[in-house]
């Protein structure tokens, strides 16, 4: 009746003593009443539900030896060829059977720590049908594939078929990994505001964001170069966005965008480049928590090859025509690499069912552009703490927490979005100014109703994908589209008031356009019947049928059925000689004809008797048995019908998706106006002046932001003043002790700039900054086992890509550069690096040093060196890393920063500042020398 399916070798079949009853007895597995709520713990409900057996049941033992022996070793019964079937499907599925009220798998015994028992020879363990989707985001959060197996036949249909005296047949309904908790096995009500006030303690909520990146890599042999496609994909909410971008040894632009994007889930071919396995193996081992670990998947290369991936997005884009559906010449026009992602996530999507989002126009977007957002590398994003702290790598005590007061869920994705995107646009800077210091400063009652209507929303983004991709329950669809429908309303009321109080262009597009496009909820919420809604009951689910015709015909066939059997109890009444008879219903059983056993004499040999007890017995009459079996045909077949019609329903309400999708991110993009709002009441915040045709960044009683917060009324972090003018003094070297605050002073420069170019208010008395194309930070000093870089040679790889990135337009910050090593080479690499970035580049800079022979030779001048390259050899060495006893002469700084490709000017400049260091320690070790041996 039931088994456990998976891969693995631990997970074994099992058949329990129930299971073979219900088999026995022609049950499905529904009909069994509910024995689970006796508020006793889950581990054993199992134990308990096999030990009780229907009163007066017999047992045949050698039919249901005869079972057991088939689910040990027989391959003749369909159930085995089917377990057989779904292993070699998915390999690496953990699948959970759904029987009745409970779902068994064996390998989730350890995850879920719940009792795993011995029954009939196989180790199994349970848990109730109802917690199905607790135990499902459990395994998913621990990194594991989950598949929900159902039944597919029900009793009374299958009775009247051909396949009577087979078993019940179950098919793979759902697949489940951390990127594709979409559908009603794992939303069952769909508010996880329930989970956070303390509703389900138990339940793993979804994280902000749950990407599935899918990367591929192309290297061209005579370019000598590697560029890597990229193509994200947010099932749960329906985004894609698409990137192409060549990429060096260090795989920094892939490590900067996997940083923004934060996946929880990536698509790799099995033939990836060592230096990317070691990226990915320092992300997804970057946290100590197994649930929170990025989980990567795995496929063939040969899907990842343009040919094969070509064919693939042909086949999938050729046949669309629906409205808003992206056409097949606008994905054949992207670059290669990105195609050769895009072909393995259709495949990898499809196997979920949820390949849809990947259909619509409007989802796709490129993920940088480089005229439109500020590039925050992925060194910038760690050492400014943009997204996470570097102490734990929660939010706490970073530039998002600071910036975060949203109240929606998709807010708060947004939100993630603009902290790590500031713009470089100054017209949409002015605009999200504009609209926070109307926020603020407006006493108007209409923006505090439209901030109010935004608390306690549910997830309306999840929610109208859930119901795009057809996977959505009854509860969701009622609570998504009763939310967007009350939204809608309250809006449409407020128009006239924002209108005549609302001046910010911002504000009122978004505002006045958003009821319009919510007004398309209102209908469908019309056609349900609330009640039937909340319940789930779908065979009530539509109060006006007119509209389903299918459905009208068989709930007349239903009740042409009821009349027969209520009229047949005149002729029972007349039989039984009983004027006031009337059917009764024990333990689901309908339509029972009860007589006391004293008068029993007079009931007719043909009649059928269900059950009794020591005073009645129950009968079915030969009339009874025949409609009773029709009604329960009728009823079955209803409820097929419905799940047809609420499947199309849902397709409908589908072509309203990208409407409904464009006035949730407008409302997203209001939260996130009042949640900045909030930021600048906070004291001391100014409004910054952002100008586009300025290269300067001036202060004054400049704050770090975080620290500013973390810190409290205990306030005692001294503001400082930052003057740097592109055409005056563009560097600044910052020396002092250690714990002097230092790198919080250069941080909260480069935070507050990322503040002002996206729209926020900074702690700062006043500040001017020009348009940054970028920021670029070189802080801290630690090696990186994971992609095999000693500390020194960690510090040189980010010196050289900020080397080869920045521009004029940006703000470099080096802090304590050539600290990975103590000899004078880190002192030259140090002085060459700075004096490219004054001389060559001539970005605005800051600088920390405890350097004094580098502070000393940059205030008297710039010695400058000379470009032939003959004038110094570099030694080409072999590292061996083996210990052995003697003293290193050298420490070849040098060698590691040519390794590290730092360019060819800079080494050369750093060549000859470490011979004239080398030369002035030798006069000082000559003249030490001299003094102590000569004169003595």
């Amino acid at each position: 009746k039931g088994f456990t399916c998976g891969a693995e070798p631990s997970v074994v079949s099992s058949i329990t003593r129930e299971e073979t009853e219900m088999a026995d007895a022609g049950q499905e597995s529904s009909d069994w009443s509910p024995r689970c709520a006796t508020g006793q713990p889950e581990t054993t409900h199992r134990l308990q539900h096999a030990e009780r057996e229907h009163e007066g049941e017999e047992e045949d033992d050698k039919e249901k030896a005869d079972l057991g022996d088939a689910f040990r070793g027989s391959l003749n019964l369909n159930c085995i060829k089917y377990k057989r079937h779904i292993g070699s499907q998915h390999l690496i599925c953990v699948s959970l059977i759904a029987e009745g009220r409970f779902v068994c798998e064996q390998i989730a015994a350890k995850e879920l720590n719940i009792v795993c028992h011995l029954d009939h020879n196989f180790m199994t363990c349970s848990i109730p049908t109802h917690r199905l989707f607790v135990h499902v985001r459990r395994l998913v959060s621990h990194g594991h594939k989950v598949g929900v197996v159902k039944q597919t036949e029900t009793s009374a249909i299958k009775a009247s078929g051909a396949n009577r005296n087979t078993l019940f047949t179950r098919q793979l309904s759902a697949l489940y990994t951390k990127s594709t908790l979409v559908g009603e096995d794992v939303n069952p009500v769909c508010r996880l505001g329930d989970v956070e006030e303390g509703g389900c303690d138990d339940v793993v909520s979804d994280p902000p964001d749950s990407f599935l990146l899918c990367i591929s890599e192309n290297w061209d042999k005579l370019k000598k170069q590697l560029t890597v496609g990229l193509v994200a994909v947010q099932p749960s909410t329906g985004d894609v966005l698409l990137d192409c971008f060549p990429d060096g040894p260090s795989r920094s632009e892939l490590e900067c965008r996997v940083l923004k994007i934060n996946p929880v889930e990536i698509l790799v071919p099995s033939d990836l480049s060592e230096q990317t396995e070691r990226l990915l193996h320092s992300i997804t081992n970057a946290s100590a928590q197994a649930d929170d670990r990025v989980r990567v998947e795995r496929r063939d290369s040969a899907e990842f090859e343009f040919a094969s991936a070509m064919n693939t997005v042909t086949s999938f884009y050729c046949h669309i025509q629906a409205k808003g559906s992206r056409s097949l010449s606008s994905v054949a026009s992207l670059e290669s690499p990105v195609i050769s992602c895009l072909g393995p996530l259709i495949q990898y999507l499809q196997e979920f069912n949820l390949e849809r989002v990947l259909r619509s126009e409007s989802s796709f977007r490129r993920l940088t552009c480089e005229s439109e957002i500020m590039t925050l590398s992925a060194g910038t994003l760690r050492n400014l703490e943009i997204l996470n702290n570097q102490t734990d790598g929660s939010v706490k005590g970073s530039l998002l927490w600071v910036l975060d007061h949203t109240r929606t869920p998709f807010g708060r994705r947004l939100m993630r979005k603009w902290v790590s995107q500031p713009l470089t646009d100054l017209q949409s800077i002015s605009e999200r100014q504009d609209a926070v210091q109307e926020i603020l400063e407006s006493d108007s009652l209409t923006l505090n109703s439209i901030r109010s209507l935004l608390s306690r929303l549910p997830d309306l983004e999840r929610g109208i994908c859930s119901i795009y991709h057809k996977k959505s329950s009854t509860q969701e669809f009622y609570l998504i589209s009763s939310s967007l429908s009350r939204l809608g309303l309250e809006l449409q009321t407020l128009q006239p008031a924002m209108r005549s109080q609302i001046s910010s262009g911002l504000l009122r597009s978004l505002l006045l356009d958003t009821p319009d496009q919510l007004i398309p909820a209102q209908s469908f919420l019309k056609v349900l019947n609330e009640k039937a809604a909340k319940s789930g009951n779908k065979t009530e689910l539509f109060s006006d049928l007119s509209g389903f015709p299918v459905l009208q015909e068989r709930m007349e066939q239903i009740q042409t059925v009821l009349r027969e059997i209520q009229d047949h109890r005149k002729d029972i009444r007349l039989i039984l000689k009983a004027p006031a008879l009337e059917y009764t219903t024990v333990s689901g059983q309908e339509f029972l004809i009860e007589v006391k056993n004293s008068g029993s004499s007079i009931v007719p040999p043909e009649w059928v008797k269900i059950s009794s007890t020591k005073a009645v017995s129950r009968y079915h009459s030969p009339f009874l048995v025949d409609r009773y079996k029709k009604l329960q045909q009728l009823r079955e077949q209803l409820m097929l019908d419905c799940q047809r019609e609420w499947t199309n329903f849902l397709d409908q309400f589908g072509e309203h998706y990208h409407t409904m999708k464009r006035a949730i991110s407008h409302l997203a993009t209001m939260d996130c106006l009042f949640s900045l709002a909030e930021v600048a009441k906070q004291g001391d915040y100014c409004r910054p002046e952002v100008c586009d045709n300025k290269h300067q960044i001036t202060i004054r009683d400049g704050r770090h932001p975080a620290i500013d917060l973390l810190m409290g009324e205990h306030n005692q972090y001294v503001p400082n003043h930052t003057e740097l003018q592109g055409d005056g003094r563009r560097t600044m070297i910052i020396t002092g002790p250690n714990m002097g605050g230092k790198s919080s002073y250069i941080r909260q420069v480069a935070l507050i700039c990322v503040m002002a170019q996206m729209g926020s208010y900074v702690p700062a008395s006043a500040a001017c900054v020009g348009i940054l194309d970028g920021i670029y930070t070189r802080m801290g000093a630690s090696d990186n086992i994971y992609k095999g870089r000693s500390t020194f040679m960690e510090e040189l790889t980010e010196a050289s890509d900020i080397i080869s990135r920045a521009t004029k337009q940006s703000l470099v910050i080096l802090d304590e550069l050539g600290r990975g090593t103590s000899t004078h080479d880190g002192i030259a690499i140090a002085y060459a690096t700075l004096e490219y970035f004054i001389k060559d580049v001539k970005a605005l800079t800051l600088f920390v040093t405890h350097y004094p022979p580098l502070l000393f030779s940059l205030i008297f001048g710039f010695p400058v060196a000379s470009n032939d390259w003959n004038d110094f050899n570099f030694e080409f060495i072999t590292f061996l890393y083996q210990l052995t006893e003697g003293a290193a002469g050298r420490s070849y700084g040098l060698n590691v920063a040519r390794l590290a490709d730092i360019p060819d000017p800079v080494l050369l400049t750093a060549a000859h500042k470490a011979r004239e260091l080398e030369k002035v320690v030798d006069a000082r070790r000559y003249a030490f020398t001299f003094n102590h041996f000569v004169k003595a």
